[in-house]
């Protein structure tokens, strides 16, 4: 007879044996989960006993799923239900999990370490035949991501969203020696940032906190990866966003990123722009389904998009052979003032 204490063990190495061995393509029999109980835990425990569990775990809530078939009662009677093929229904599909390590191994703004760490934690949601699939999955080298206080900086800010507090911080920068050195005053010391943070977003595979200062009325963005020695300045309530100018509704975020797709601070404006046909999808890429299309040609089109002017002016120089500003003018003259400088760069000597 089995005691409470050998109930719950049998149960948990099931419940243990399904996770590591089990999905929709690899099904167990109840001789197979004892025979691997036996093996993994040096358990032995009966059929019945197997099933009963079984039963019990899916009382409990578990997704497990199994195959019932009718077998002849060779003794007369009523048929005698059987069930075999038990796996458990995972959370996550192995598509999902492997988007999600791809998106992990590829991040900018995840140190080194942790991406590794967190990619093994990733993998663990599925079993040992997904793994061994990803076995060649390697995490990208670390680049230039150096911050060992990212996921604090991470919690604390969220913390400080959630209760609406201001934060302190200090800016870290990189030097010609490839290592972090703190954001200094003109007097030398250490540079203070004090800020009321809004929101935290993924742009280019960088993390940003959008935030405000007090004496400004605009929003700032500070790469997460470089922010150090951040504190909840917890008497100091934060600026409501409502406050700040064309923010009076508060932060729509996906219109924002899709505003400042390169994050540079500063408000949104209508932007007119003639491009080749041939860069509709680049455009729909960056810009969204919110672009308006008109004065459409065999081989051109004209653009209006709403978009923080530095992103456009960036964006514009990087399509500059197939893209003209036509407004507004000031954003028109930034550009002709860009191509000029870059083209006097190239101009040689006589």
């Amino acid at each position: 007879m089995e005691n409470e204490l050998s109930k719950k063990t049998f149960m948990l190495a099931i419940l243990e044996i399904l996770k590591k061995y089990s999905d929709k393509n690899n099904r167990l029999s109840q001789k197979e989960i004892g025979e691997l109980v036996e093996r993994e835990y040096s358990l032995k425990i009966g059929r019945k006993a197997i099933k009963r569990n079984l039963e019990q775990l899916i009382d409990m809530g578990y997704d497990i799923e199994y195959d019932k078939t009718m077998r002849e009662n060779k003794a007369g009677g009523a048929p005698i239900e059987e069930f075999s093929n038990w796996y458990i229904v995972r959370e996550f599909s192995d598509a999902e999990l492997r988007l999600l390590i791809d998106a992990t191994l590829f991040s900018k703004h995840i140190p080194h370490g942790q991406r590794k760490e967190l990619i093994k934690k990733l993998a663990q949601q599925s079993n040992k035949y997904f793994n061994a699939r990803i076995g060649h999955i390697r995490t990208m080298p670390g680049h230039l991501t150096q911050s060992k206080e990212l996921f604090y900086t991470i919690e604390l800010l969220d913390e400080a969203i959630s209760n609406k507090l201001k934060v302190a911080f200090k800016c870290m920068q990189y030097g010609v020696d490839k290592k972090l050195h703190p954001v200094k005053n003109a007097d030398g010391s250490k540079r203070e940032y004090i800020v009321s943070p809004y929101q935290m977003a993924v742009s280019n595979g960088r993390y940003y906190l959008i935030c405000n200062h007090d004496n400004s009325d605009k929003l700032y963005h500070y790469r997460l990866d470089i922010i150090s020695g951040i504190c909840i300045l917890e008497d100091e309530p934060a600026r409501p966003i409502k406050e700040i100018r064309n923010f009076k509704d508060g932060l729509n975020l996906p219109k924002y990123m899709e505003e400042h797709f390169y994050m540079f601070s500063g408000d949104s404006e209508n932007v007119t722009f003639r491009a080749k046909k041939t860069l509709v999808g680049a455009i729909l890429d960056w810009f969204g389904m919110n672009v308006q299309f008109f004065d459409i040609t065999e081989d051109e089109i004209t653009a209006k998009v709403r978009i923080g002017e530095n992103d456009m002016l960036y964006w514009a120089l990087q399509y500059g052979l197939h893209v003209e500003i036509l407004s507004p003018q000031s954003l028109r003259n930034k550009m002709r003032e860009a191509v000029k400088e870059i083209s006097e760069k190239y101009e040689d000597a006589l």
